[in-house]
């Protein structure tokens, strides 16, 4: 039973603790685009802002875990020494946004 409580307890801290984050990642990006927006006046500036804010954030580049598994994936049908020169080539060059096919 004690445990139950246990991890109730930390499942509704984690929930409480969430909107936390994003509010603060927000206000960390509006600082970040005010910034950037210092020299802009009126029109220029709201426009700017609007596309501040709206822009994605970089994706994260692959680890190599992902990189493994995406390689694996596009040398299905390979074998031998074909499939390890291309796992090499694939996995020494492969972008961070490369998509599993």
């Amino acid at each position: 039973m004690k445990i139950q409580s246990a991890i109730a307890t930390l499942v509704l801290g984690a929930v409480l603790v969430s909107p936390v984050f994003a509010q603060n990642s927000q206000q960390t990006k509006m600082a970040d685009c005010n910034k950037q927006a210092a020299d802009k006046k009126g029109d220029e500036r709201k426009a700017f802002m609007k596309s501040c804010l709206s822009a994605k954030p970089a994706a994260a580049p692959m680890t190599q875990q992902e990189k493994m598994k995406v390689c694996n994936t596009q040398a299905t049908g390979k074998k031998g020494d074909d499939r390890k020169a291309f796992m090499k080539s694939c996995l020494s060059s492969a972008p961070a946004n490369q998509a599993v096919q």
